[in-house]
């Protein structure tokens, strides 16, 4: 692929139009190399490097360019002189036995999606459903802040709302009113659904869908928790 092009993939039309993403910095390229040892697609990645790291030890084809070129590729604005660009999966991985489904609404924050891939990552047995209208999961600032997990967590991407009741029988959503999230109706459900950080999910919707209500039990001194950290506690519950 040439640098222009490269450069381009910061943008997600032209990652959707050239099927690949950039991956940033030592620890992220870590994990893609660890996650490659498994995944044949992951394998066709490709290394760019800046001479301070010409004698890196990876699997993918290499090419060294200077430090200005460098600068023009990467997403951050002092890069570290490593950077991939990796193919885009077309299709999610089956599911597993026993896996549940996390659906994230329209959310709209990468730090958010990102800190949550790199929770279910962490519990394993998830996948992440996006709808339509999120935040693109290969966005720079997603991929970072997964810190790897974008590598390991299962992604469905443009899914439904209404796709949802045809593929689980047993929806769980969030509210202030509903059974603790430590009963044991919420962990008998199969998809997990969670809502945009400022509008949640309409109330018509979650009525169309059949889902029951849990919650969170707080001291009640603030009106709601950060998306990330609702996913976060409901993760290790469902885990423990």
């Amino acid at each position: 692929m040439k640098l222009d092009d490269i450069k381009k993939l910061q943008q997600k039309k032209y990652r959707a139009e050239f099927g690949h993403f950039l991956v940033e910095g030592e620890h992220l390229i870590l994990e893609l190399q660890k996650a490659a040892l498994h995944n044949p697609l992951l394998q066709r990645s490709q290394l760019y490097v800046t001479a301070a790291y010409e004698h890196w030890q990876s699997p993918f084809k290499t090419q060294v360019i200077s430090d200005r070129q460098m600068a023009q590729i990467a997403d951050t604005k002092t890069p570290q002189g490593i950077v991939a660009v990796v193919p885009m999966p077309e299709s999610a991985a089956p599911s597993a036995a026993g896996e549940r489904a996390i659906y994230l609404h329209e959310i709209q924050d990468p730090g958010n999606l990102g800190t949550i891939l790199r929770t279910l990552a962490w519990f394993g047995g998830f996948r992440c459903l996006l709808s339509p209208g999120s935040v693109d999961p290969y966005n720079p600032k997603v991929v970072r802040s997964s810190m790897g997990a974008i590598f390991h967590a299962p992604l469905e991407l443009e899914v439904p709302l209404d796709a949802l009741p045809a593929r689980f029988a047993r929806i769980a959503c969030l509210d202030m009113q509903g059974e603790p999230v430590q009963s044991a109706g919420f962990r008998a459900c199969d998809c997990y659904l969670f809502g945009n950080e400022a509008r949640g999910v309409p109330r018509e919707l979650l009525t169309s869908l059949d889902a029951t209500p849990f919650t969170i039990a707080g001291s009640g001194a603030i009106e709601s928790l950060n998306l990330a950290a609702t996913v976060n506690m409901c993760a290790y519950e469902l885990s423990r």
